[in-house]
């Protein structure tokens, strides 16, 4: 027997090549390159079947006009030192609201440099993020009970 799910979790990985520099002690470092790896889990409510593809295409439009660039040379960055924990707070805030707006929520965001550091923004325990799980449980729950519901009220016509 199949058990119904209320939420399912993904997980995709992206990679920028992105040069960058940094300012220390009012002192700039030299640009330099790195393949940065973002790790991006994600929930869905319900059971239904979704796309990986949704959230790949959504992720890499929002990734592509970092792609080959000096990150100090766009916005916000030309502001924010570009450290791997300011650009992934970043990408946290702006995929947060992308993903959420397509039915998605994001869990968590991991962001990578090197494959020896990696800086992670976690949202599991955070009260607006229980909250937002809840709501997508109430509406997966509401559907099954609605569901239920219709099939009685059909069988109870169909036996007039």
């Amino acid at each position: 027997m199949r058990r119904e799910k209320l939420y399912r979790e993904y997980r995709l990985k992206s990679y920028l090549n992105m040069n960058h520099y940094i300012i220390i002690n009012g002192r700039q470092g030299q640009t330099h390159p790195h393949t940065w790896e973002f790790v991006i889990t994600i929930v869905v409510a319900g059971d239904q079947f979704v796309e990986f593809r949704k959230f790949e295409m959504l992720i890499e439009q929002y990734l592509e006009k970092y792609q080959n660039q000096i990150l100090n040379t766009i916005e916000p960055f030309d502001v924010v030192v570009p450290t791997i924990e300011n650009v992934t707070d970043q990408f946290n805030d702006d995929l947060r609201e992308l993903l959420r707006e397509n039915g998605g929520e994001l869990v968590s965001l991991e962001g990578s440099e090197t494959p020896t550091r990696s800086y992670i923004v976690s949202h599991r325990n955070e009260p607006e993020f229980i909250d937002q799980i809840g709501k997508m449980q109430s509406k997966q729950i509401s559907g099954v009970v609605e569901y239920v519901v219709d099939q009685i009220i059909s069988d109870r016509i169909e036996d007039w």
